[in-house]
């Protein structure tokens, strides 16, 4: 009897030890959740995406609606969704009066954990009442990210499903690449914006498409930045002589050909110039989410297609269907392989 009474004081314990209503996220904060999750607010785009691929129906809106074109690859009942705006980061456009009307249970925010998110998270879980998860969204991390948001919101069969397939393509990816001496890396210049001189420098947050797809950034950080973009000088690409350029703005790559100094790049000159695919999600960096894992599979065939000869067209289909929850059809296949310069 007194096994059995002592077996039962131990369950009990072990139970509470491991309430599955209480979650440690990315800062250490351990946060007590409902016992139900089912609205979502999401404080800025990653977590949108990451909320759209595991739990759509708990998502209650959008930090940015749709546009008409990113909506057509999206299901109809989500794209429609309403914009409730950001809490963080740049441009953030929602306040606690906007939480408050739209009444989530908890508040998902993915990104950086550095101590001015922190504060943020803390702070609005304290006006609001409203649980505030703030996770690391590393790309090289994104199973882990899955699985750790699937068990926080009631989605965890969903997170192993995906974590899973994210796991075998980074592990896939990164054993091709192992071939490649550092040496023989394919030299990157990513250009951002319409003039093309704002940049993400090696090591930085917004690079880690192209680090994980083997490219070699040109472009190094100064000793004392600590921020994500940086903008350079003409001349500093220039020195710098990048085989490849990966452009976010169209107008900009299709004017480079012909405009001064640029044209004199290696990558100019041989037409390895490649605009970023952004519908309905950036595959380099906008926003930085889990939509890059489709662009490093993009990166990959551009850098080494003799590595990754597998046409990409298919795997856009499956990544739509299984993240996105629609797959795309040929024709929008076809109008992101035309942008993304890939034949197939």
């Amino acid at each position: 009897m007194l096994s059995i009474a002592v077996a039962a004081i131990l369950a009990t314990a072990t139970a509470a030890v491991a309430d599955p209503t209480r979650v440690t996220d990315a800062t250490g904060r351990s946060i007590q959740l409902p016992a139900k999750i089912e609205r979502i607010y999401a404080a800025g785009p990653p977590a949108s995406v990451f909320i759209l691929a595991l739990a759509p129906e708990k998502l209650i809106g959008w930090s940015r609606a749709p546009r008409r074109d990113e909506a057509a690859f999206l299901p109809e009942a989500f794209a429609a969704l309403p914009e409730l705006g950001r809490l963080t980061g740049r441009g953030n456009t929602a306040n606690v009066e906007v939480v408050m009307r739209a009444k989530p249970d908890v508040i998902i925010d993915i990104g950086s954990t550095s101590a001015t998110y922190v504060t943020l998270a803390e702070r609005t879980q304290q006006q609001t009442g409203i649980p505030y998860l703030l996770f690391d969204g590393k790309l090289a991390d994104t199973p882990r990210l899955l699985r750790e948001m699937g068990h926080a919101i009631g989605a965890a069969d969903a997170a192993e499903a995906l974590a899973r397939d994210a796991d075998a393509r980074l592990r896939e990816i990164a054993s091709r690449l192992s071939r490649v001496a550092d040496s023989e890396r394919v030299r990157v210049y990513f250009a951002r914006g319409p003039n093309g001189l704002t940049t993400a420098p090696r090591g930085s947050f917004q690079a880690e498409t192209l680090a994980l797809a083997g490219g070699s950034n040109v472009i190094e950080p100064p000793a004392d930045f600590a921020g994500n973009l940086l903008s350079v000088s003409l001349e500093t690409v220039l020195a710098a002589k990048p085989d490849v350029i990966i452009a976010s703005d169209p107008t900009f790559a299709s004017t480079i050909r012909s405009s001064p100094g640029w044209r004199e790049l290696p990558a100019v000159r041989a037409g390895r110039v490649h605009v970023v695919p952004d519908l309905p999600f950036g595959w380099f960096d906008a926003p930085p989410a889990l939509n890059r894992l489709l662009g490093i599979e993009w990166l990959t065939r551009i850098f080494y297609p003799q590595l990754f000869p597998e046409p990409l067209g298919p795997r856009i289909k499956t990544f739509h269907r299984l993240y996105y929850h629609r797959e795309p059809s040929d024709e929008q296949v076809r109008e992101l392989l035309e942008i993304a310069g890939v034949q197939r």
